[in-house]
């Protein structure tokens, strides 16, 4: 429907640019004519020093408008894109800012000519527009992958992310049409921004988002809006109850306006999140069974998270049963495609069910959630130890089967049990115990985990994601070890893997990170290879390579 909404609203836009060719010089100069009038009527008797050059220089300032109205709704199209997280989601975003940059860039052009006159022949709105949106095109451009940046080829300019500040900035100072767009904007990259990398960037993002947030909340006290961002950054924040009341004040207060359904249902997600972190899982389960009946996002994911919670609760029979349910959920979108969040849960369940759900203890499906989403860092050190103590438990249950069926092998020759293949398993339950490490300040721990994962990525086949974010966790140990040209160059090495579940979620936060590190100095260029299996080995305080 927004889709629709867009692209009717583009039509427009675009049917009027077109009459405006057709329209005579004549109509043109007394369109200019007229705003130059009545700015000079807005402004004081006393007579400017300096004379406008003729309006004719310039196009009316309804066809600016028209060109703004045209790119901001390529622009709200590439976002809606970007937020599916696919490839083809990806490269129709680039594709669509691109289309939005080229009318945003003519009218910035024409601004730009006019100098001091142009309050004399564009209007403050459509000023507003224009710096809302090439702030939003340079800001959004600026943390898409580089994969996605060379498949949409030749923009013809590199983003700029810090232009884009400085004019989303000067947007919401403005307090116009789009100064509210614009500070919606700034919060959403910076919330953004943290959750996909909280270990890196809270420090350095949440203060000026705070005051952003602060500011706006002034002028709108009961934006339901801004009470979702407020959530956001109480939870950025560690503070959880807070984050869950602003959320259901947020619902609260959205009751009767258009956007109700989907703000509350928005509302209840992060709050279900919210109770995965703190590890009200009864609370998290009740709260994802609702958005799967509201058919919020991805029903089969909220079925899989329910029936997640559930099995971390000890109820078994409950989550199996919930559990097969999920593949009837899944269901084509996007031009015939499975979304990857479906494509994960439908894998995932189809690994349970293959062991008739009795191999359930070499899997801790919502930790692993937690971990490929980045939660972990919001957790309490007191709810790690025992999230950790039930990864061992899966390792533990791993290591036993094992032994059972070396045993056997000891006992008969060539049994007809098949030979124990648990590489996916066990990789999944180590990078997630490495994240785990890594939040309790444990870096030089994580080594060995991460080290298994690397040396038999050619036997791990069905969770292939293990790879790159076992990279991703080496890359935050080194951080925390303060060897930050190794976080920087393993985070080059896990962009080399591709294909595998939520690649490009992943390849965001690489984004994110890189740049983050780039900012810092830390620019040193990756080794040569020193053997076919690694590209290069860093060496922790514990003394083993990785």
């Amino acid at each position: 429907m927004a889709l629709d909404a867009l692209n009717t609203t583009y039509d427009i836009a675009n049917t009027q640019l077109n009459a405006s060719k057709k329209s005579s010089k004549l109509s043109g100069y007394f369109a200019g004519y007229y705003n130059y009038l009545k700015k000079k009527d807005e402004t004081s008797t006393i007579t400017p020093t300096a004379t406008p050059r003729a309006t004719t220089d310039y196009p009316p300032n309804g066809v600016l408008r028209a060109h703004v109205l045209k790119a901001e709704c390529c622009l709200q199209i590439a976002i809606l894109q970007l937020l599916q997280e696919s490839v083809m989601g990806y490269v129709k975003c680039g594709l669509n800012l691109r289309r939005a940059y080229s009318s945003y860039s003519y009218v910035w052009q024409e601004y730009q000519k006019m100098g001091a006159d142009h309050q004399a022949f564009m209007d403050s709105d459509t000023i507003s527009g224009v710096q809302f949106g090439i702030g939003s095109v340079h800001l959004v451009l600026s943390a898409l992958p580089a994969k996605i940046l060379k498949a949409v080829s030749a923009f013809g300019w590199k983003p700029d992310r810090k232009l884009g500040f400085i004019l989303l900035n000067q947007c919401a100072e403005s307090k116009r049409v789009r100064s509210s767009m614009a500070t919606i904007m700034l919060l959403s990259y910076y919330c953004a921004a943290i959750s996909f990398a909280p270990q890196l960037l809270t420090e350095t993002y949440k203060k000026t988002a705070m005051n952003i947030l602060l500011d706006a909340q002034r002028f709108h006290p009961n934006s339901a809006v801004y009470l979702f961002f407020a959530g956001r950054m109480a939870r950025n924040s560690l503070d959880l109850a807070l984050s869950t009341q602003s959320f259901l004040y947020a619902a609260e207060i959205s009751r009767g306006e258009w956007a109700e359904v989907a703000l509350t249902n928005s509302c209840r997600f992060e709050i279900a999140i919210n109770h995965m972190i703190t590890g009200n899982w009864g609370h998290a389960a009740s709260t994802f069974e609702y958005l799967c009946e509201q058919q919020y996002w991805s029903t089969a994911f909220c079925k899989y998270a329910q029936g997640a919670c559930l099995e971390m609760m000890g109820e078994r029979t409950e989550a199996i049963l919930i559990f097969a349910q999920v593949s009837d959920l899944v269901v084509k979108k996007l031009g015939g495609r499975i979304p990857d969040i479906d494509t994960y849960v439908l894998r995932k369940v189809t690994m349970f069910q293959e062991s008739g759900y009795q191999e359930l203890d070499f899997f801790v499906p919502i930790l692993e959630f937690m971990c490929m989403w980045n939660l972990m860092p919001y957790v309490s050190h007191e709810l790690l130890g025992t999230a950790l103590e039930r990864v061992n438990l899966g390792l533990s249950a791993i290591d036993a089967r094992e032994q059972l069926e070396q045993e056997i092998r000891m006992r008969e020759l060539a049994p007809e049990t098949a030979i124990p293949d648990f590489f996916d398993e066990r990789a999944s339950l180590l990078v997630v115990k490495a994240s785990i490490l890594n939040v309790l300040g444990l870096p030089d721990e994580t080594t060995l985990d991460i080290n298994w994962v690397l040396d038999h990525k050619e036997c791990i086949t069905r969770d292939t994601w293990t790879v790159p974010y076992a990279l991703w966790e080496a890359g935050v140990a080194c951080w925390s070890l303060d060897i930050k040209n190794k976080s920087r160059q393993v985070w080059e090495m896990a962009l080399d893997h591709g294909k595998h579940d939520f690649e490009h979620r992943l390849a965001v936060r690489l984004n994110l990170a890189l740049t983050h590190a780039e900012e810092l100095g830390y620019n040193e260029a990756i080794p040569q290879p020193v053997d076919d299996k690694k590209r290069f080995s860093v060496a922790l305080p514990a003394t083993i390579p990785l």
